[in-house]
């Protein structure tokens, strides 16, 4: 369980010890991408662990302060210091600061992550959530080809293998309803086994991570085992480009890692979906598997025009058993028990290479805004996954647009450009 220090001139709990701060030059870089881009998790630890509740998640603004040999220190405080202050007989969230001790002490930061994935587990698991699975998986390639311009589709397959069976050490829980179920994929696993015509994936194993997270864009249940779809976008001459393009059929690959996507606060009001080529995949599942009775606004970003069509033979919810068709000929609208319509509106945007950061994030924004400019809709749910600067740029500009809280606008880092 995890430990709890509450900052005041004395330790509520009676932890009178001091704790040992990491030092090292890249952590500074780490706790600011661990405040940028995983706040939710910071908020989950705080529910799973501290006397934090559910219920002040929204009035209350949390920050990774100091990395320890032995936890993280949490920084809470009130979203709106004047208002709390003026309030301060009803407030029960004042400036305080949280330890979560990790599950094995470190001491150095190559091993902070596995702690770190150590206590989200813990904290899902407390809460009854999905969670970071550390675990093998191995699909064999059925086929591959384009579905559209610079996009390649790997069909996967994996046997349904016997849990009855006592030499079974691979698991084979590969999620059918879950959008944006993301694996982690050992690159090198292919490339060591390939000839010289496979050398320059090899010499970019050597000299970069060799590991690709692609998300699990679809999968279905058969009589012989498990088949899937994931989606590569191809864009130059990168590592987990060649590797796609270079496996054969027949030819076994393998995950280490896998996660699921949050994509919860969707379920209800009017939502708006922002994705990049990178993020389509887990758009074109969400749409699939889509039970919110309002449709959802799409905004798609590509390089190439013709990368728009990826949208094109992706049906709203035709991927869960409640819908009646009730479409003719030339109509792709359908019609849900309750009478709500099946169709989706797609924004596109297209952009050249020399598209700043600034540039795309504004584009993004004033392209929701001259649609909602038109249009009856108010905007309550927001999730898109971009480029890491591009979604920095982004969040503050569409909160502030539509008025929205830090958890009502979930925007992803789905790859960097570095």
């Amino acid at each position: 369980m995890a430990n709890i220090l509450l900052s005041s001139e004395r330790n509520r709990y009676g932890q009178d010890r001091p704790y040992t701060p990491l030092n090292a030059p890249e952590l500074k870089d780490i706790i600011s991408h661990i405040n940028e881009e995983h706040i939710d998790e910071l908020l989950g630890f705080l529910i799973a662990f501290t006397p934090i509740s559910n219920a002040e998640l929204d009035n209350i603004e949390v920050q990774l302060t100091t990395v320890y040999t032995e936890g993280l220190e949490l920084q809470v405080q009130p979203k709106n210091v004047e208002s709390q202050s003026n309030n301060a007989q009803d407030n029960t969230v004042q400036n305080q600061t949280f330890f979560i001790a990790f599950p094995a002490a470190i001491t150095h930061p190559d091993e902070l992550q596995v702690q770190y994935i150590a206590l989200k587990q813990r904290a899902d698991k407390k809460l009854g959530k999905k969670t970071i699975e550390l675990i093998k998986q191995i699909f064999t390639v059925e086929n591959r080809y384009k579905v559209s311009e610079n996009m390649l589709r790997l069909e996967l397959s994996m046997p349904q293998l016997s849990s009855s069976d006592p030499l079974n050490k691979q698991p084979s829980s590969v999620p059918i309803n879950d959008a944006g179920y993301a694996y982690l994929f050992d690159l090198a696993h292919n490339s060591a086994a390939k000839n010289s015509v496979t050398t320059g994936i090899e010499d970019n194993a050597r000299s970069a991570r060799a590991h690709r997270y692609y998300t699990l864009r679809k999968a279905w249940k058969t009589p012989t085992g498990i088949q899937a779809w994931v989606d590569v976008f191809l864009h130059g001459d990168t590592l987990g480009g060649s590797w796609a393009q270079s496996l054969q059929v027949g030819e076994t690959i393998i995950t280490k890692r896998e996660f699921p996507e949050k994509v919860d606060h969707l379920s209800d009001s009017q939502a708006l979906l922002i994705a990049d080529e990178t993020s389509m995949p887990t758009v074109a599942r969400l749409l699939e598997l889509w039970e919110n009775p309002i449709p959802p606004l799409v905004v798609c970003v590509t390089h190439n025009a013709a990368d728009q069509r990826y949208f094109d033979n992706v049906k709203i919810r035709s991927g869960i058993d409640r819908s009646i068709n009730n479409s003719t000929e030339g109509n792709n609208e359908r019609t849900t028990k309750n009478g709500v319509k099946d169709n989706f509106t797609v924004l596109p945007i297209v952009i050249d290479q020399q598209c700043s950061v600034q540039h795309l994030a504004s584009l993004i924004d004033h392209t929701v805004g001259n649609y909602l400019t038109d249009q009856p809709l108010k905007i309550d749910k927001v999730w898109g996954a971009l480029e890491a600067s591009t979604v920095k740029a982004l969040r503050p500009m569409l909160r502030e647009r539509l008025d929205l809280s830090r958890a009502e606008v979930v925007i992803k880092v789905y790859w960097r450009q570095d």
